[in-house]
């Protein structure tokens, strides 16, 4: 069965500080829809405090929107009996940014994972879920004899973060949700770490929501890009649409921060404007944006760039039909 995630409408409220503090809205109004019949990797891109990590967060039914629905199959999370939350939570799995705190450390490393295993019904006894747990480390490099029986402090961060992966993966999921999985690893585990989950989505038709801060990576894994600001969605696209050819403002200013190893390429040609405080109501990114003008004052539409392509920003408007 092919396996759908929808985020329908999805808006995230979180109410202020005590006495009085502002709500703070982290998501308005976001949907994405993730086919287990043409499995895919969606980037979702944007700078700290976008969105990201709370958008993560209800994927994986960790947290409830506050408006707008989440359905696995046809069935809203919250609407679910205790059979579906079960094949909810074994067919959608994590990838999580921190491989320190992802693991318990009074128990071995493949506590949990072995646990699940038995639990779920993927494997008969503890004997079985460690030969899967085993392959799958061998599938992303670790070697099961220098890995499982240790606790975590005896891994390095690199080891901690691919047995993350292999954890995921033993689990057959239709969708992984990977919150920055290589931001905590250094520059030659990432590469590894990327294609493990290309090869998931290629070898075992897995769905990916792949949430990251880094263009680079982005551009080098996904399918299909998602640029948040301020938890709006300003820009979606294929990556060689959206990073090469910018059409949002906010997006522009992303890519040019990225650095080049060309020394001849000019760098900073958006102007950085600072961070303001959040607008109450039209483009959430004028008080930033260099191309502002009076119409931005109202909230843009989505112009349909393209069949694949969608900009939020009142400098583009859809091609007529």
């Amino acid at each position: 069965m092919a396996h759908r995630l929808e985020i329908d409408g999805v808006r995230r409220v979180f109410p202020g500080r005590a006495f009085g503090g502002p709500s703070v809205v982290a998501l308005h109004g976001l949907s994405l829809t993730l086919d287990g019949a043409r499995p895919e990797i969606v980037a979702v891109v944007g700078e700290s405090g976008s969105g990201k990590s709370t958008l993560a967060q209800i994927a994986l039914g960790l947290d409830d929107p506050s408006a707008g629905t989440v359905r696995f199959d046809g069935t809203s999370l919250g609407r679910m009996d205790e059979g579906g939350r079960v094949r909810f939570r074994r067919a959608v799995q994590a990838v999580l940014q921190d491989p320190f705190s992802s693991f318990n450390p009074f128990y071995r490393v493949e506590h949990a994972a072995i646990l699940a295993l038995v639990r779920f019904g993927l494997a008969p006894d503890r004997r079985a879920a460690r030969s899967i747990l085993a392959d799958a480390c061998e599938a992303v490099g670790l070697n099961p004899a220098d890995t499982l029986g240790r606790f975590p402090h005896e891994l390095s961060g690199g080891q901690r973060q691919r047995l993350m992966v292999a954890r995921a993966m033993a689990m057959r999921p239709a969708v992984l949700v990977a919150d920055e999985p290589v931001s905590m690893v250094d520059a030659s585990l990432r590469a590894t770490i990327l294609a493990h989950l290309a090869a998931m989505r290629d070898a075992q038709g897995v769905s990916i929501i792949y949430v990251t801060h880094d263009l680079t990576t982005a551009y080098q894994v996904a399918d299909r890009l998602i640029v948040l600001y301020r938890g709006h969605v300003v820009e979606t696209g294929t990556p060689e649409e959206v990073l090469k050819a910018p059409a949002h403002p906010y997006t522009r200013l992303l890519v040019d921060s990225v650095p080049w190893p060309d020394l001849a390429r000019p760098w900073g040609r958006v102007p950085k404007v600072a961070d303001g405080a959040p607008v109450a109501d039209g483009c959430p990114f004028r008080g930033r944006c260099p191309d502002a003008t009076a119409v931005c004052a109202r909230m843009p539409g989505p112009a349909v760039l393209s069949p694949t392509r969608t900009v939020r920003c009142h400098l583009h408007r859809s091609p007529p039909a």
